[in-house]
């Protein structure tokens, strides 16, 4: 279905359309055309195998990432928009749990969409478009943003398999609206002699992601396995975290932002204006205790918001009796005791394994008696069979 297109002056057009995004708050605005297609590839074998996990919604919108086409009939153009969410307060805070940094503000699905609202009625003020002529997604639609942005060039793909912005660093928020509207597309960062291709094309020699990596989940340069992913285990997972994984995951909350952090690049990034992001930072000085003792009424009082909220009071409680067993602190055996008959199973298995790790096994032995989840019972005979401080991957 041919839709409009923005005719001379098309670039003038283009540049008044980006300037007034940009007044809306995004720190970067690229186009780039959305033919020929992203090479599918490399999608297709890491689905082929298994490695995006349990996160089925990825096979199944396979087709669509793949072409924009199937998204909106007739899209020849993406808006690749970045929003800058460095801040300082999800660092390490010695001893303090940790948490991914996008994190530490409410969540960026709902702050942005009413920009992306706003983005759209400019697009039909300037360009002649129809309603029906865009669609909008930050991080929840079949689009593979990262792949377009690193075309517009907004960035370039590193071997941590972030989209790295020359400005920004890998602190960047994206979104993608796709349009009918036909723009001349932005220049993608072009390859210096000796860099490698597509995927950390400006890296150079630098692995420093791949070494820091916890878990080592990556199997190659670009190439993560969610399965070894931290993010992943204590985000996406709904399960039982894997016991050798455990160790490795260490203080962190929520997220990993490790093979973030350690890239060079972050050497040139500022803070973003943040004119469409609220900031939660108060959230990285809740101390472990505080959050093994969340009840569902301070759970919803302290999260509400955020997108913390997804992974639900069981998740967190999951992740904080992790943290807790890698933490050392004798002072949170008692809260880990009282959790071990939490009436989640998911919940008690991990503060069994926690409650082992800080040398507090023995003091199970009543919750033991009444216990009779298989999952939970196995988490008793493997810590009181073999060492409770497991770390081999």
């Amino acid at each position: 279905m041919p839709g409009p297109v923005c005719r001379p002056p098309m670039d003038e057009c283009k540049e008044e359309l980006r300037r007034r995004l940009e007044a809306l708050g995004f720190d970067a605005v690229r186009f780039a055309s959305l033919s020929p297609p992203l090479p599918g590839a490399g999608l297709t074998s890491w689905l082929a195998a298994g490695k995006n996990a349990d996160m089925g919604w990825m096979e199944r919108t396979a087709a669509k990432r793949l072409d924009p086409g199937l998204v909106l009939e007739g899209a020849r153009s993406a808006i690749l928009l970045g929003t800058n969410y460095l801040d300082r307060a999800g660092e390490d805070r010695g001893g303090r749990p940790v948490w991914a940094r996008y994190a530490l503000y409410l969540d960026y699905h709902d702050t942005l969409k009413p920009a992306l609202a706003r983005a759209g009625a400019v697009i039909e003020e300037l360009c002649g478009a129809l309603p029906g002529d865009y669609r909008y997604y930050v991080d929840t639609g079949p689009v593979l943003e990262r792949g377009w942005a690193a075309r517009a060039g907004l960035g370039f793909i590193g071997k941590n398999s972030m989209l790295i912005s020359r400005r920004h660093g890998n602190w960047l928020f994206l979104a993608a609206i796709l349009t009918r509207v036909e723009f001349s597309p932005d220049s993608p960062i072009r390859r210096r002699p000796g860099d490698p291709g597509e995927v950390g094309l400006l890296c150079g020699k630098c692995t420093r992601c791949l070494d820091a990596c916890p878990t080592q989940a990556f199997d190659g340069p670009g190439v993560l396995d969610a399965r070894r992913c931290i993010s992943y285990q204590t985000i996406e997972n709904k399960g039982i975290i894997p016991r050798p994984l455990r160790a490795a995951i260490g203080s962190r909350i929520y997220g990993c932002d490790v093979c973030l952090e350690v890239c060079p690049w972050n050497r040139f990034a500022r803070r973003g204006r943040q004119l469409i992001l609220a900031a939660r930072s108060d959230i990285a000085d809740l101390p472990l205790r505080d959050l093994l003792e969340l009840t569902p009424a301070r759970f919803a009082e302290v999260f509400r918001g955020t997108a913390i909220k997804r992974i639900k009071l069981t998740g967190l409680l999951r992740n904080a009796c992790v943290a807790a067993g890698n933490s050392n602190d004798p002072a949170l055996i008692p809260p880990l005791l009282k959790l071990s008959a939490h009436p989640s199973a998911i919940v008690r298995a991990h503060a069994v394994w926690a409650a082992f790790r800080l040398g507090a096994g023995s003091r199970l032995a009543a919750a033991k008696a009444s216990e009779t989840d298989p999952s939970v019972l196995s988490e008793y005979a493997a810590s009181e069979t073999g060492p409770a401080r497991q770390s081999s991957l």
